[in-house]
């Protein structure tokens, strides 16, 4: 895709007369193509996007294991820092390894962090979710981190994390994996941070 912005009408473009309404999320079709198009990579489209100042904060899941080693960990951090670089929210189950990892970095970034716990107290999260909501449905919640998610990054992962990657291709949202997730068709791995996010970038604001 090739992403054009516009600083008179403060909306990215689509050389189809399409702009994209930051509100809802979606492309809709433009009267007259503005004159100042500059082209943007995705990651900067999305930043121009969610700092337009009239754009709905979207929530993309890290999900990842409990025990996670030091790779992993510093793998979900700096996911968790770029999101938040991007203005978007990083939601999560809430807990301790990946999870308290990826919301430590969006939370240090300034970003909004969201936890989703098994738990009926929402003491139980980690100390670096802004939003804690309290399921009381134990596992199943990994359902509804994959059906609020408008995108998921597994990072590692066992059981917990593949239903939640299973549950998230069901629901039709892009799913990404790094270090050690294990191999499901439809699952994109990049192979970087970096290559990651540029692509979750491009899925996000695909029509």
């Amino acid at each position: 895709m090739t992403f054009l912005w516009s600083d008179k009408t403060g909306h990215l473009w689509q050389e189809e007369n399409m702009y994209f309404d930051a509100w809802q999320w979606q492309w809709v079709q433009g009267q007259n193509t503005p004159d100042d198009l500059t082209a943007i990579s995705g990651q900067n489209a999305v930043r121009a996007v969610t700092g337009s100042g009239k754009c709905r904060t979207i929530p993309v899941a890290v999900i990842g294991p409990r025990e996670a080693d030091d790779d992993e960990t510093a793998t979900a951090e700096s996911i968790g820092k770029a999101l938040a670089n991007l203005g978007l929210a990083t939601i999560c189950g809430g807990k301790s390894g990946v999870m308290e990892a990826a919301a430590r970095g969006a939370y240090t970034a300034g970003g909004l962090t969201i936890g989703l716990l098994p738990d009926e107290d929402w003491h139980a999260a980690n100390p670096f979710i802004s939003l804690p909501l309290a399921t009381g449905i134990g596992r199943a919640r990994n359902a509804l981190i994959a059906q609020s998610a408008q995108a998921l990054i597994a990072v590692g992962g066992k059981y917990g994390t593949l239903s939640e990657i299973a549950y998230g291709l069901q629901f039709g949202k892009p799913v990404f994996g790094l270090c050690t997730t294990p191999d499901v068709p439809g699952l994109r791995k990049e192979g970087s941070v970096d290559a990651t996010i540029e692509a979750l970038a491009i899925a996000l604001l695909a029509p």
